[in-house]
């Protein structure tokens, strides 16, 4: 974990990063919510809202992670998304 100041001049240094999320309804009840961009960052909320807010703190911790590790932080800024529907026959 950092120090107090390098958390400060984490905080300090903050930068906007832009994220997708994929929020997989599960039959049980609640959300399964994976972040695309960011491997391995899964987390899980009961509702839609609390599966967005538990996926805004899973990413602030997986970016906070790569950061004390001195690696690049990827995020969705330059990624474009579509959805298909297609029928069958």
């Amino acid at each position: 974990m950092a120090d107090a100041y390098q958390l400060l001049n984490f905080i300090c240094e903050r930068t906007m990063y832009t994220y997708k999320i994929h929020l997989h309804k599960e039959e049980e009840g609640g959300f399964t919510v994976s972040v695309p961009a960011l491997p391995g960052c899964i987390t899980f909320g009961e509702d839609v809202d609390d599966a967005i807010a538990m996926a805004k703190e899973a990413i602030e911790l997986y970016i906070e992670e790569l950061h004390e590790r001195g690696e690049p932080i990827p995020d969705d800024s330059n990624t474009l998304e579509y959805s298909l529907i297609l029928e069958t026959a």
